[in-house]
């Protein structure tokens, strides 16, 4: 059976979601981002705009085709219009199990019986809210990577009950998109390059709370011996201490292992609401524009 996507909508207009909505409408696909808040989706357009601008002005896009792009993406608070509608549904909320299960369910309700229901959760594995939906087989993972205009790799995660064709789905929509998938046989938490990057950023934060080195320095480590583009602590601040906290928990409510929690010093600068970037400090300082 082949699944035929046309209409996609975009659940949370965060930075992700917002990016994830901007590459489905871009490749062609009739997208509407959504959101509970009319002031989230504001912020997101002027995001976009200027994000979107400043690419055509770099010659990396067509002028052409981002105006085609504003002109099939839709912001809008109302769900359940677009999602009634909808070929596919990319979840990009907040990144807390029992909000994602009540999502999930809401969706089974008013999304046609074909629609396929995705996560973007980068930690959250499909299985623990498919069984929120009367449509298990078409829930899976889809996880874009930040930032998702640019970023090539998205996983592709399906739970046990995942449908082949489902997955198949996925993969051939993700390779519409222009970006990569990269198909994993079964899920695990963190999929594979946040176990990656978490095995990397653990013992960077190791090493600079254990005193063997000043963060600045592992960062000028990993970029200079290294050569990653920008050092775990850079990297913390521009994903947000705030989702790496969250999801380090999040790791830990699945696995009970105590070494799933954050770190001490990742805890601190959650609490001080130090979250990086967004929000001018975090293991830097940003001065704002």
């Amino acid at each position: 059976m082949t699944i035929d996507i046309r209409r996609a909508v975009v659940l949370g207009s965060g930075t992700m979601g917002s990016q994830i909505a901007a590459v489905v409408a871009l490749a062609g696909y009739t997208t509407a981002l959504v959101d509970i808040r009319q002031e989230q989706l504001d912020h997101a357009r002027a995001e976009l705009t200027k994000r979107l601008d400043r690419d055509v002005e770099k010659g990396r896009r067509e002028r052409a085709d981002v105006d085609a792009a504003w002109e099939r993406l839709t912001l809008t608070t109302d769900r359940d219009a677009v999602a009634a509608n909808a070929d596919l549904v990319i979840e990009a909320a907040v990144e807390d199990l029992t909000i994602k299960r009540s999502i999930f369910a809401e969706l089974d309700a008013v999304c046609p019986p074909d629609a396929l229901l995705v996560t973007n959760s980068s930690n959250i594995v499909s299985s623990r809210v498919a069984d929120a939906t009367e449509r298990p087989g078409k829930v899976c993972n889809l996880h874009f990577f930040n930032p998702a205009l640019v970023m090539a790799c998205v996983e592709v995660v399906p739970h046990e009950g995942t449908d082949p064709e489902t997955v198949e789905a996925a993969v051939a929509f993700v390779e519409s998109l222009g970006k990569t998938p990269v198909k994993l046989k079964k899920e695990v938490p963190g999929f594979l390059a946040n176990r990656l990057l978490n095995a990397l950023r653990r013992e960077a934060v190791d090493l600079y709370e254990d005193g063997v080195a000043d963060f600045k320095d592992i960062d000028l480590a990993a970029k200079t011996a290294l050569g990653h583009p920008m050092g775990p602590f850079e990297l913390m601040d521009l994903v947000g201490i705030d989702v790496v906290y969250l999801i380090r928990l999040a790791e830990y409510e699945q696995t009970g292992d105590p070494a799933s929690l954050p770190a001490p010093s990742i805890t601190q600068k959650y609490e001080a609401g130090d979250f990086g970037r967004k929000t001018g400090r975090g293991w830097y300082e940003y001065p704002a524009e």
